[in-house]
């Protein structure tokens, strides 16, 4: 299975860049794919528009293969107005005032563009790669992929995830394990109660699909890039080691918490976006988890998106999204991560 990833995309290496929602840059991306990897880009809250106009900046960067990674709904979304959000609300008043947010924001007509206008404007870009997290993709798009000779990679977190995923048509899937940074995309079950580690599920996925396995969650050199292989795994996707660099979107204090982060240092929590994710605590999380009072997703995402955009530099004020290999990171460059992950491929893969 070694060189499947690297025929099925196109690239000369299988290592994939992480999707970050909100954090994705067009310079990390395009570094990942023209080190010969497999560069992604998470559409999480963009618009069609800017989803044209982000695909034609990656389009300028790199002529290589890359990703574009949206969320599929999993139907228990809330919009505005389904919900009390009074208790949500004082609960980040503390943090809007540090943030020297002067008023709460107005209910927006939606809290998220739908799934027909990214995927319209998924179209028109044409990325090698649609990879998805939350759920099995429809057919209808699946085979409008196909047609379009756009390969579609699901995302797992239990293996009846990854069959649910094969079953669906995907061309890949990631098996996410619960070492990972960022949101636990489960959508059979409970994210809390699908919190296997990437050494068990990776083995057990490869067994129970026929299409090539990613490997994510606790990968952040070559040791790991060697495990996910001897784990049966065909790429390895990797997030914290890349978020750290200087080509990421992350904020400098982001950046330095990720360097000195301790295997103990990361939490699960729905604090910053009413959905488990993993990452490192903060001032925001602290006074949200105390409060006791967290919206339905994507309500709580909305209102702490209120203090984040207006403090981006302030390490207690944004989501310091964190894998529990994050400290193992030891580069701020792209380039010399992507080197290192790569040092440990089978030979038959480099």
């Amino acid at each position: 299975m070694t060189r499947d990833l690297q025929t099925l995309f196109g690239i000369d290496t299988p290592i994939v860049l992480g999707p970050f929602g909100g954090m994705s840059s067009v310079a990390l991306t395009a570094s990942v794919s023209q080190a010969g990897g497999l560069g992604s880009f998470g559409l999480y809250g963009y618009s069609g528009e800017r989803i044209r106009e982000t695909a034609a900046a990656l389009q300028a960067a790199t002529t290589r293969p890359f990703a574009l990674n949206l969320w599929l709904p999993t139907g228990d979304e809330v919009s505005p107005g389904d919900v009390d959000l009074a208790a949500a609300r004082e609960a980040v008043a503390p943090l809007l005032e540090a943030a020297r947010v002067e008023a709460q924001p107005p209910l927006p007509a939606a809290f998220l563009p739908s799934l027909e206008e990214q995927l319209d404007a998924v179209w028109d870009a044409a990325p090698a790669v649609l990879s998805v997290v939350f759920g099995v993709p429809d057919a209808t798009v699946v085979d409008e992929a196909k047609r379009r000779g756009i390969r579609v990679v699901g995302t797992a977190t239990s293996v009846a995830e990854a069959v649910a995923l094969a079953d669906g048509g995907v061309d890949a899937i990631v098996a996410s394990g619960a070492e990972a940074a960022g949101h636990r995309v489960s959508f059979l079950s409970r994210a809390e109660d699908s919190l296997v580690g990437t050494i068990a599920l990776v083995p057990q996925v490869v067994d129970a699909v026929d299409v090539p396995v990613i490997a994510a969650g606790g990968i952040a050199d070559r040791r790991g890039v060697a495990a996910a292989f001897a784990l049966g795994a065909a790429g390895a996707q990797v997030g914290s080691a890349f978020l750290r660099t200087r080509q990421s979107a992350a904020s400098e204090a982001h950046r330095e918490a990720l360097r000195s982060a301790a295997d103990t240092d990361t939490v699960l929590t729905r604090a910053m976006s009413g959905r488990l994710a993993r990452g490192i605590p903060n001032r925001a999380v602290r006074t949200i988890e105390a409060m006791g009072a967290i919206a339905p997703f994507p309500a709580q995402n909305w209102l702490t998106a209120s203090f984040r955009s207006a403090a981006p530099g302030d390490g207690d004020l944004v989501s310091l999204w964190a894998g529990q290999a994050a400290g193992l990171s030891r580069s701020d460059d792209a380039g010399e991560v992507f080197a290192e992950l790569a040092a440990g491929l089978p030979a038959a893969s480099r």
